[in-house]
């Protein structure tokens, strides 16, 4: 009578269509629900999917092959393309500051890594395919898994006399020692360097005081007889602050708070509110007179600020000074938001779909405004699949291209892993291409991430739990544990000791190099956890874009190096 219920739950080695969603559904469901089990404080997340992906392979569950392969690749898809846009804008940003330093550094370890695996498939006569699998298990990195498995595809369809291992095999049994090996790194570094937490987060928040790309705002009082009677177009333009904006002045002796034009000039004793970067602030503070404490010019009377968000794609793409806010509406904004970050909104800025303005004026003038941009939180809720589909197939194209480099006998291609990587990063960069913008709300980006990376999962452990035991007695899985190892910890090591003993990096910047180097989010959260701060995210951040790219290379080299 129940027949059918056991047809659709029992494993069974071949999967219809309906046998291998039970199969997804069930692997996927578990996973998280295990996943989100914490030893101490840490928890394995989405990660748990690949193991229960493992034992149910092992216990006779599968995926149709077909299925399993448009699973594994659309997940991989998924996941990298949303890494890509989430952090794009910072990712660029990042290298006016530390993050040229901070990405040599991360993917100086990263081709040390590759430099171990080759020694030890030199040594031990490991297969190149479980060598690379062990790899990219040991440093935690999926994109590089999935650009091996594909290159292997690639080389046995170019030459269907050679046959390959899968080496998510090798790459399930190091990825445990991976996870855990990076967060025990982060435990014994702190103890090892003696580190107080205190003492870092004070000498970083010193170090952010003098950051050139935050904003602050100040109010000044006017004292320089040079500054009377004169233009803010002029005063600025003769001290060389063209960084600087005055969003309000109040002159003396009246209580009026307006927002100026570049044409209104200032007088002795005048208050102006001053919004800029903190050294241009400070000079013009200095040049100008000194720092008030006005609370006038801080009430609003019938001058309001208000955040918009740009809703509309006819004033996205456009600069600020094309949008000409002051002249026909006397508005002026002063601050754009994106992506977390705060930007000076200079007249040459353009501005991007989802953008956050500051915006400061007459109520009845920014309602008039509002009309124009769109100020639609609705609107950006609204999943926008043009954007989304458009933006996947140019990863796609991108990731289709073949890169002829001499002396390789196939060309290399950057595959489901890289390709999206490369085209969401562009696209946040530059705000869109053509009718493809680049605005995903957080929660959507999140669910592309978990949602990727789980599908992923799903694939890969399934299928290598078929015969992961097997595998594991037939080529001494506990000796593949102990050259994960090496890869694991000699280049974490190095790193640790390099970036605090000789590049002077913070350690809680540094904790974030350690997590965002193996790519490891896992890691990233204890340490969150652990120190009790989000500083590591904003390090991490900065380097996943080029780490993945870089393992990525690297695997694929590697593969076709030797194989």
């Amino acid at each position: 009578m129940f027949d059918w219920f056991k047809t659709l739950f029992a494993p069974s080695s071949g999967s219809d269509a309906t046998q291998s969603l039970i199969a997804i559904f069930i692997t996927i469901g578990l996973g998280v629900l295990i996943g989100r089990i914490k030893v101490g404080k840490v928890a394995l997340g989405t990660s748990a999917v690949m193991f229960v992906g493992l034992y149910l392979g092992h216990i006779g569950y599968s995926i149709e092959p077909n299925i399993s392969n448009f699973l594994r690749d659309f997940g991989l898809l998924m996941f990298v393309y949303a890494i890509g846009i989430q952090v794009g804008p910072s990712f660029f940003s990042s290298f006016k500051k530390e993050g040229l330093k901070f990405n040599l550094l991360s993917v100086s370890a990263v081709i040390l890594g590759g430099i171990v695996t080759v020694i030890l498939y030199k040594v031990a006569h490991l297969s190149i395919d479980n060598a690379v699998g062990l790899m990219s298990g040991a440093v935690t990195n999926t994109p590089g898994l999935g650009a091996a498995t594909s290159t292997l595809h690639e080389i046995s369809n170019a030459s269907p006399e050679k046959t390959f291992l899968n080496p998510a095999t090798a790459y399930a049994i190091t990825y445990p020692l991976g996870v855990f090996g990076v967060i025990l790194s982060i435990i014994v570094s702190k103890k090892w360097l003696k580190i107080n937490v205190q003492e870092e987060l004070n000498k970083l928040h010193y170090q952010d005081q003098d950051a050139e790309d935050i904003v602050i705002r100040k109010k000044c009082r006017i004292y320089n007889p040079d500054f009377y009677g004169k233009s803010i177009f002029k005063i600025l333009k003769e001290n060389d602050l063209q960084d600087v904006l005055i969003t309000r002045v109040k002159h003396s002796g009246s209580n009026e708070v307006f927002t100026p034009s570049l044409d209104v000039r200032l007088y002795e004793r005048d208050v102006v509110m001053i919004v800029g970067k903190p050294a241009f602030v400070k000079k013009f503070i200095n040049l100008a007179g000194k720092e008030s404490t006005d609370l006038l010019i801080e009430k609003d009377h019938d001058l309001i600020s208000k955040f918009i968000y740009v809703s509309k794609k006819s004033a996205a793409n456009k600069t600020l000074s094309e949008l000409d806010l002051f002249n026909k509406y006397g508005l002026k904004v002063t601050r754009v938001y994106r992506s977390g970050m705060e930007l000076l909104a200079h007249p040459s800025l353009r501005l991007f779909y989802g953008d956050m303005l500051r915006i400061v004026g007459n109520k009845e003038d920014i309602e008039d405004v509002e009309k124009l941009i769109g100020n639609s939180e609705k609107k950006l809720l609204e999943p926008d699949f043009i954007s989304l589909f458009g933006g996947l197939l140019v990863g796609i194209i991108i990731g289709s291209i073949p890169i002829v480099i001499p002396s390789l006998p196939v060309p290399i291609k950057l595959g489901f892993a890289a390709g999206p990587l490369i085209a969401a990063l562009l696209i946040s960069k530059y705000g869109g291409l053509g009718i493809i913008h680049s605005y995903i709300n957080n929660g959507a980006i999140y669910f592309m991430k978990e949602l990727g990376i789980a599908l992923f999962f799903t694939a890969v452990g399934i299928k290598a739990g078929a015969h992961f035991y097997d595998n594991f007695i037939e080529n001494s899985g506990w000796l593949w544990l102990l050259y994960g190892s090496f890869i694991t910890f000699i280049p974490i090591i190095l790193l640790v000791f390099i970036g605090y003993k000789v590049l002077k990096i913070n350690y809680m910047q540094l904790v974030g190099l350690m997590a965002g180097t193996y790519t490891d989010p896992a890691a990233l959260t204890f340490s969150q956890s652990y120190l009790k701060s989000d500083v590591p995210t904003q390090a991490y951040a900065t380097i996943y874009p080029l780490v993945t790219i870089a393992r990525i290379f690297v695997a694929q080299i590697l593969i076709i190096l030797f194989f």
